[in-house]
């Protein structure tokens, strides 16, 4: 129950910076993109973003994420099977897809990745998650 309260009460301080700053649909995407990326995606990046020695590529410090947001919510919700090279190392274990992520929770994990490792403190939108992964889908 602790454990519980604590989450909770992290989340709220989050929520009430981001809303500090006079967005509080930023702040939305962040709580609830934290909480998506610790369900779906930090098993193997890890918590920290550190990724997981050379089987799992980090996202903290990664090259990777600069200027490829469209090809990181391709990669979200396809996966990929081939290798993919991050800071210099190639990774090739393959990275399931997220099919059943709705694409307002894929824009909420990309606004978490990106504002807290990539640099990018804007949301992510629903539709550039839409259009970036009919694109992906039509190759």
């Amino acid at each position: 129950m602790k454990i519980i309260l604590s989450v909770k009460f992290i989340a709220l301080i989050l929520f009430f910076a981001a809303c500090s700053s006079g967005d509080p649909k930023h702040a939305q995407y962040l709580v609830q993109g934290e909480r998506l990326y610790g369900q779906h995606c930090s098993n193997c990046h890890q918590a920290d973003g550190k990724g997981f020695g050379s089987l799992y590529p980090p996202l903290a410090g990664s090259d990777f994420l600069a200027g490829r947001k469209s090809e990181v919510i391709c990669l979200i919700r396809n996966g990929i099977d081939s290798a993919l090279v991050v800071n210099g190392i190639v990774y090739d274990q393959p990275m399931p897809g997220n099919e059943k992520l709705t694409d307002l929770e894929i824009a909420e994990i990309v606004t978490y990745v990106y504002g807290k490792w990539g640099g990018d403190k804007l949301i992510t939108e629903i539709a550039e998650v839409s259009r970036a992964t009919r694109a992906c889908n039509l190759n």
